[in-house]
């Protein structure tokens, strides 16, 4: 699993965990039944506290995008476990828009930017 870490990055290390795993699911790196590294093997990896690698798999496994079974591992599950409402999942998108829009970014400039992510996350086999 290839993943990393930002110390400058404003989000918690958790959280950029569980978003980089989340990318990787959605790009086709993680399919359904992968195991995911160990939490021991993941926090050496990326030289950080234990704890944040387990509350990051916690969150993954409460989101659905994780199974975990203690003794055997995490899992990616399958994606129709997978999955918000749509309500919830535009409220990031929302979020994003309103900061482009903030940053006067023309109605152009934000869908060619959204059209280059999705064009990013399809392309299959790359790592973060």
């Amino acid at each position: 699993m290839f993943l990393s870490v930002d110390a400058s990055d404003e989000r918690p290390l958790y959280k950029q965990v569980i978003d980089g795993v989340k990318e990787l699911i959605a790009r086709g790196v993680l399919r359904e039944g992968m195991p995911l590294p160990s939490v021991r093997q993941v926090a050496g990896d990326l030289g950080v506290n234990l704890n944040t690698i387990a509350v990051a798999y916690r969150e993954l496994q409460d989101e659905g995008f994780v199974n975990v079974r203690h003794g055997a591992g995490a899992v990616v599950a399958a994606r129709s476990a997978q999955g918000a409402g749509e309500g919830e999942l535009r409220k990031p998108l929302r979020t994003a828009l309103t900061g482009f829009v903030l940053a006067r970014f023309s109605d152009r400039e934000i869908v060619a930017l959204v059209r280059q992510e999705l064009e990013w996350l399809r392309q299959k086999g790359g790592t973060l």
